[in-house]
């Protein structure tokens, strides 16, 4: 049929959610690092960070958290600046960018800031808030290290550039403070050396004069700095490779330099935070040369010079190149990384009880990417995955809440492992651990939901250890099939009998070539694989139809069949399968329909298709294919699109409040919203959205147990 303009479905009764809307899972942003915050008198405001253009507000009254919003941010980015203005977040610069946007908690918008008269793109500068504009000096980017600067007043939305006489030389990874009438900018580098000089810029008379080198302390980068009201306080930092534990407190109006005590004071570190309190500095976490960060910290009063060190108890986990704030009687820390890429848990920190209390996670299980999901007709299972491998949690979108799944007698931890819904269990099977070794699996379990119990599969005929294989459920069993061992690939599997536990053996006759990343369906009567990558001659367009009841093998159609792939994802309709996107060489956006009653295949159209992609997911509506997320080589997607099989036609999928892009999430379908979760775009994630999609047909629920295959990473070529 001719590909057609297909426009989305009227809806005469959206029910409880609106057509091509996503709501978010509970949790508070995807875990960052490289991002800013600041304190508007309520919140806590995150933004950005590395791969992100996306935040959140934090409420420690509540202990709660709402998203900002996407439309009209700034284009994602990390080594940027931001500062609260009483009434807006300014957020600036990063390394090739010289844009930035100011944030309005109040209507939750943003207004571009001018980029005319702005400064040079940079990142690592520095910024301060003056009560009328924003100053923002030194950094560096594409143009080199600078000691330019600029003030942007937002009244005006203009620009006015900083006096370059006697300003401090070029440096980045420097500090700076807000005396009030000055601003103190001191250390950093400029790449080949390091700085203990300084310089305090007037901006009323636009002038610069240095501060004192006496008794100042040693040259440093990425250390801290506070105001006291009197005094600026700098500490910690790195030099020639050493991390310091020293400091000094600056006298603006002497322009004296005092050393900080070393009795007490915490480890050395870099990377790490600091607040004034109104009476003491406040340090914590950091990274200390070989550590994956701290989660230790100290207090330290400059009327005492005297340390006090900061509880460990519920303290965060270590951790370094995180954010903090300070609200008037907590300290809060959030993000930032440590043995975890990007983390997006944080405390609160009371100095005067000395203690942690942790900001909210509702419960959500920790950030992982190959993990699996499964919809149990009330709830969507997530389990496994990398590198939370033996935890899971059960979410149920009717109260938009998490609980755990059980730990006792789970199967070992493990990713790239299949997992189906049979009715009335999760059977999770196969799948692979890192740790002093590689450990493939073909051992697994059957989870009863209801019970919150385990209960271990027989291994008794059970298919060889694998990763990477396919499963589906029959109704009756779940039949595995192919995968990689860690050294072949296979075209072996076996269908387990839950309710006897038992195995038996899938024939080898002519059954497809071994391969890995192929997908299955059920089709009802046949278990239908497809694609795939073969270890003799790469990706594959070849597949065949298992059939129980001879256990017996045919091999599909050829002709006509989508070009060959690997990574793609395959649902189906009641009368065919639809396999689209993946890898070969390149990304893919094309895929094609095959019918099994006549063995035979039609493309599908490439007209208003998503851009070509792999490792995403793909879900079956009863009247629509959804695809979303996924990867390139090069970046990763939040969008999708709807493709109506009547019509071969594709809509997008909306991208307002969509989750953060990702790829090697989860994406399961509850009759009439699709949930995404996990995932990875840089860092593993414990986001995710359910996204609305009402049919105008009545949808044909499709059995939760025919799952469709998780999409794989581009798989090596195997020696």
């Amino acid at each position: 049929m001719p590909s057609a303009a297909y426009t989305l479905p009227t809806i005469s009764d959206a029910g409880e959610c609106t057509d091509d809307t996503w709501t978010p899972t509970p949790g508070p942003p995807d875990g960052r690092l490289g991002h800013t915050a600041v304190w508007t008198g309520t919140e806590m405001i995150i933004w950005g960070g590395t791969n992100y253009s996306t935040g959140g507000r934090y409420n420690p009254a509540t202990d709660t958290w709402i998203a900002t919003s996407p439309t009209n941010a700034p284009s994602a980015r990390s080594g940027h600046t931001a500062v609260w203005t009483g009434s807006e977040m300014i957020v600036w610069g990063r390394t090739n960018d010289s844009s930035g946007g100011r944030y309005n908690p109040a209507t939750n918008t943003w207004t571009a800031t001018s980029t005319i008269n702005a400064p040079s793109a940079r990142s690592n500068h520095t910024a301060v808030w003056t009560g009328s504009e924003l100053i923002v000096w030194g950094g560096y980017g594409n143009g080199g290290v600078f000691n330019t600067g600029g003030r942007y007043n937002p009244a005006a939305n203009t620009w006015t550039a900083t006096n370059t006489t006697n300003a401090p030389s070029v440096r980045s990874a420097h500090s700076a403070v807000w005396t009030g009438s000055q601003m103190i900018v001191w250390g950093g580098g400029d790449g080949v050396s390091l700085f203990n000089t300084g310089g305090k810029y007037d901006p009323s008379t636009n002038s610069w004069t240095a501060t004192s080198t006496t008794n100042a302390p040693s040259a440093r980068y990425s250390h801290t700095a506070v105001w006291t009201g009197s005094e600026m306080i700098v500490w910690g930092g790195t030099t020639a490779g050493s991390d310091l534990n020293t400091g000094g407190r600056y006298n603006a109006s002497s322009d004296t330099w005092i050393a900080t005590s070393l009795t007490n004071a915490p480890q050395a570190r870099d990377s790490h935070t600091a607040v004034w309190t109104g009476a003491e500095m406040i340090v914590w976490g950091g990274y200390a040369n070989v550590s994956s960060g701290l989660n230790t910290g100290g207090r330290y009063s400059p009327v005492m010079d005297s340390w006090t060190a900061t509880s460990t108890a519920n303290a965060p986990s270590a951790r370094y190149s995180h954010s903090v704030v300070w609200t008037g009687n907590e300290m809060i820390v959030w993000g930032g990384t440590g043995l975890e890429y990007g983390f997006n848990t944080g405390g609160r920190y009371n100095p005067s009880s000395n203690s942690w209390t942790a900001t909210a996670t509702y419960n959500v299980p920790h950030a992982r990417t190959d993990h699996t999901a499964v919809w149990t007709g009330s709830e969507m299972i997530v389990w496994g995955g990398f590198d939370r491998l033996g935890s899971g949690g059960k979410y149920a979108p009717s109260t938009d809440s998490w609980t755990a799944t059980a730990m006792t007698d789970a199967p070992a931890g493990r990713f790239d492992h299949t997992a189906l819904w049979t009715g009335i269990e999760m059977i999770v099977w196969g799948g692979v651990s890192y740790g002093q070794t590689t450990h493939y699996y073909n051992t697994g379990g059957k989870y009863n939901p209801l019970r919150n119990r385990w209960t271990a599969t027989s291994t008794g005929n059970a298919p060889s250890v694998r990763e990477n294989h396919t499963a589906v459920w029959t109704g009756s069993e779940m039949v595995v099939w192919g995968g990689w061992n860690g050294s072949d690939l296979l075209n072996t599997g076996g269908r387990y009998n839950p309710h006897r536990d038992t195995w038996t053996t899938t024939s080898t006759s002519n059954a497809p070539s071994a391969r890995e990343d192929q997908t299955a369906i059920w089709s009802g009567s046949e278990m239908i694989v497809w694609g795939g990558y073969d270890q003799l001659v790469g990706y594959v367009d070849s597949g065949g139809r298992y059939i129980l009841g001879t256990d017996s093998w045919t091999a599909t159609s050829t002709t006509t069949a989508p070009a060959a792939r690997a990574g793609h994802t395959a649902v189906w309709t009641g009368t065919e399968m639809i396999v689209w996107g993946g890898i070969d060489q390149f990304d893919l956006n094309t895929g094609g329909k095959y019918n099994p009653s006549t063995d035979a295949w039609m493309a599908t159209s490439t007209t208003n298709a998503p851009d070509g992609r792999f490792r995403h997911t793909a879900i079956w509506t009863g009247s629509e294919m959804i695809v979303w997320g996924g990867a390139t080589e090069n970046a990763g997607f939040n969008s999708g699109g709807r493709y109506n099989v009547g019509t071969d036609s594709w809509a997008p999928t909306s991208t307002e409040n969509a989750p953060d892009a990702r790829a090697l999430h989860t994406a399961v379908w509850t009759g009439d919203e699709m949930i995404i979760w996990g995932g990875s775009n840089g860092g593993d994630m414990n986001t995710g959205g359910r996204y609305c999609a009402q049919s105008s047909a009545t949808p044909t629920p499709t059995p939760s147990p025919v799952v469709t295959p998780r999409p794989r990473p581009t798989p090596a070529p195997r020696p």
